[in-house]
């Protein structure tokens, strides 16, 4: 099928890796506090962590946005209710991204989703023509 416009992502191009099953392969608190510090160059921290108060309805300071974003910070990884309000605050997906990696999937969002469900649906589609064509040839129809 070919893709719906020339700007719209490939989600098959760059295939996710199998995912992690390995003992300790989850030990990724170092790769977490980079997506993370990542997620926020060029942005206001006290910003982000205002707005992830404001969406979790917990306070979530500067000092410990910092401290998850920290390489050195060995026991401070945001929990799951937070990461979610940091991608958020982020305008970002780097943290369900890096998630989707390690179980072995790939996230697609907004009109790339929908461009994979035209794609599924195309298929099935192609598929019912098939059964119809097959099925109308055994009972000595035509096809036009």
């Amino acid at each position: 099928m070919k893709k719906s416009d020339p700007l719209t992502i490939d989600m098959f191009e760059d295939l996710p890796p199998p995912p992690v099953t390995e003992d300790g392969g989850l030990a990724c608190r170092i790769e977490i506090a980079h997506v993370m510090s990542n997620a926020m160059k060029g942005q206001d921290r006290y910003e982000i962590a205002c707005r992830m108060s404001r969406l979790t309805g917990r306070n979530v300071s500067k000092a410990r946005l910092d401290q998850m974003s920290a390489e050195s910070a060995e026991h401070h990884t945001p929990p799951f209710d937070w990461a979610i309000a940091f991608d958020i605050a982020t305008g970002t997906n780097a943290l369900a991204e890096f998630h989707a990696r390690k179980v072995g999937a790939r996230m697609v969002f907004g009109k790339e989703a929908l461009d994979a469900k035209l794609g599924q649906l195309m298929r099935i589609k192609e598929e019912n023509e098939k059964h119809i064509k097959a099925l109308k040839k055994a009972m000595g129809e035509r096809d036009d």
